[in-house]
């Protein structure tokens, strides 16, 4: 066994590997960019080697500089956990050279299939079901629209060094086959340095389910079950379970010797996983194999008690599997939320900063919290959006839902914004519930982003009941206040108001009654008199307490005069008021937001890596205006009316802030 890795990657995939591997007892390398000097896998690793400037192509993705890291430190092996030089076979082939092992398969396997387009042919030379498409690599956008249009609309073009969602576009037109070729090539050659493209028939209304295979160097070949990946947003997933609800047994069977075969077929030495595209009628085509460890392993650590990096580790040493494929278990249910660093009321746009509030839930009760950040740290611009990954292990699916709800009512983040609230939503939904969905789930029923009324709370008058209890509370430690003058004590009523600001100048005022009982209060709200009593202080964001004698858990903070509360996804902002209070607010003037229909603002920090127009250029609606570059993804920015630029603000290659002026229009 090793007595020293190096971990070739960054957050939470390199604290995932470097907790294993302390398991073990094994010592740890890290390696860091200018960016991550002060991140938490650097913190927790033995040693830690500087590689570089914070663009990944400057560090991360250096081969030489990780090759010198293993050097200097004299580690024996690296892992290249996901990512970055993951599954580039000219990395595993000259570290192998070098002498130093990669916990990973043989370079020859990721060669043969790391590359799309490769494992496409060999897919089909095993006689594995392979979709239509056009497989070999792709000269200009014009030749893109040329073979779209043979196989027939609609087509998804495909970096073949692609994943993680870059490097990929869904074309329904010429026009987006062009621009999706152009933008794909583009986000392939600044994330991976390979800008081959594909393209294939987009199979509509598909599952995404992959199936996790692991090989050891003595010709064992296993496969452990499935993991159903559908939900996701821009073909990145987002919420991931094991099993699928929707496979049977001799499917789920037929598709696990499936990929045992393809994975033998090459020699396959590690961890890896071949996805599926699987229709409606349970007819399943080989997708690509990704030679590496996957995001979302978690969930197939959960229902089968395996630790997946540590089964990397040991084969990659010489071990033999320490089981056959009959002896592997299935147990419960578990699912995976990736909490990303984006804003979902603002169309999913990258959140980046400092992480002022960072509470993830306890891991206790089968909940686990994978993650790459604390308290206080910085989400950088360069990297992707991932700040953790939320996991839970429940008795069967319905049971794995009612703790991920709980758990992320339990999650608190501040100083920058997560999609938390979208990922209640999708869990609240009652067709994700009842486990019927497809890829075009989100696209289906968020198509015109997410808001907050996308997030409908069973009981509303609940969130306004503990914003007035919040507010008795407040008062009545005001009131234990020392110094007030005799006669003049302060006196605290029951009878309260709570407005909530609806937007646009609008409230809602809805008549409380607050009356202390016991260790809680009685609260009537719209007729209803319920008893709450909370279990933890008020100085935390999360409160956990009771309704009624049932356990909730949610988060109240004072923001000024009001409060903010949130509970499954829901979330409000509210003043509690004396009733005379309430009426004098009622007579306050709203003060209405600036025009800003002239100008166009970034909507988040990043690169401004082009400027698509002029000034005095007539622009029509739809016409693309500017592109931006944040966490290794291209966002670009298109007019939303017919116009005339006035002035060019920013500048190609700027570093922007958010809400910064990139245009004028006249």
């Amino acid at each position: 066994m090793f007595t020293k890795i190096l971990i070739a990657n960054r957050g939470e995939i390199a604290c995932r590997v470097i907790k294993t591997a302390k398991k073990m007892g094994i010592k740890t390398v890290a390696v860091y960019s200018d960016a991550d000097r002060d991140a938490r896998h650097v913190e927790m690793a033995d040693e830690a080697v500087h590689i570089g400037a914070p663009p990944s192509r400057e560090s991360y993705l250096v081969m030489d500089k990780i090759i010198a890291a293993c050097k200097q430190t004299g580690a024996q092996a690296v892992h290249p956990g996901y990512g970055f030089l993951s599954e580039n076979e000219e990395f595993a082939r000259r570290v192998e050279e070098e002498g130093i092992v990669f916990i990973g398969p043989k370079h020859a396997s990721i060669a043969a299939m790391g590359d799309k387009i490769a494992s496409k042919k060999l897919a089909a030379e095993a006689r594995v079901n392979t979709i239509p498409g056009h497989n070999a690599a792709i000269a200009g956008a014009k030749e893109a629209v040329e073979i779209a249009k043979k196989i027939g609309y609609p087509v998804m073009i495909k970096a073949s060094a692609g994943g993680g969602g870059k490097g990929l576009r869904v074309a329904y037109s010429d026009k987006e086959a062009f621009e999706g070729f152009t933008a794909c090539q583009n986000e392939a050659r600044n994330s991976f340095g390979d800008d081959r493209v594909f393209i294939e028939k987009f199979v509509e209304e598909p599952r995404h389910i992959e199936i996790q295979v692991l090989g050891d160097g003595h010709g064992n070949t296993v496969y452990l079950w499935e993991r159903e990946c559908s939900i996701q947003r821009r073909h990145q997933k987002v919420i991931e379970e094991a099993p699928s609800p929707f496979l049977d047994d001799a499917t789920r069977k037929a598709m696990g010797e499936q990929a045992v075969a393809l994975a033998k077929a090459v020699n396959y030495q590690s961890a890896g996983t071949v996805e599926f595209v699987v229709g409606k009628d349970k007819s399943f085509y080989f997708l690509e194999m990704n030679t590496r460890l996957q995001v979302e392993h978690p969930v197939t650590e959960c229902i089968t008690g395996l630790d997946l990096v540590e089964l990397m580790i040991r084969v990659a040493a010489g071990e033999t599997l320490p089981f056959t494929q009959d002896e592997i278990k299935r147990e419960g249910w578990a699912m995976e939320c990736r909490i990303n660093a984006e804003d979902p009321f603002r169309n999913f746009l990258p959140s980046t900063g400092r992480l002022v509030k960072y509470a993830p839930p306890k891991e206790e009760n089968a909940v686990r919290v994978d993650t790459g950040v604390y308290e206080g740290g910085e989400i950088p611009m360069y990297y992707d959006s991932m700040i953790a990954k939320l996991i839970v292990h429940g008795r069967d699916r319905l049971d794995a839902i009612r703790k991920m709800r709980e758990a992320l009512n339990g999650f608190a983040i501040r100083g920058i914004n997560s999609n938390i609230p979208f990922q209640a939503a999708l869990l609240a939904h009652p067709k994700f519930v009842a486990g019927q969905f497809n890829t075009g789930f989100i696209a289906e029923h968020y198509g015109k982003g997410f808001t907050a009324e996308a997030v409908p709370h069973d009981d509303p008058m609940f969130l306004r009941a503990l914003a007035a209890v919040a507010n008795r509370k407040h008062l009545e430690r005001a009131s234990r206040i020392t110094g007030q003058l005799p006669g003049h004590e302060m006196e605290i009523g029951t009878e309260f108001v709570v407005v909530t600001d609806l937007g646009l100048g609008k409230t809602e005022q809805v008549p409380v009654k607050v009356e202390k009982q016991g260790g809680g209060f009685e609260v009537t709200i719209n007729g209803k008199t319920s008893r709450i009593a909370f279990v933890t202080p008020l100085r935390d964001i999360v409160i956990r307490g009771t309704l009624d004698g049932e356990p909730f858990c949610a988060q109240i903070e004072r923001m000024g005069l009001a409060y903010r509360v949130a509970h499954n996804g829901t979330q409000i902002e509210a003043k509690v008021l004396t009733p005379r209070a309430a009426e004098l607010n009622a007579l306050m003037l709203f003060k209405a937001p600036p025009d800003l229909s002239k100008l166009l603002l970034s909507p988040m920090p990043g690169l401004l890596v082009d400027v698509a127009v002029t000034k005095g250029q007539k622009v029509m609606a739809g016409e693309k205006l500017a592109v931006i570059e944040a966490m290794k993804m291209e966002n670009i920015l298109t007019a939303t009316q017919d116009c005339v630029v006035a002035e060019v603000a920013a500048s190609k290659g700027e570093s922007l802030s958010v809400d910064q002026i990139i245009l004028k229009f006249e």
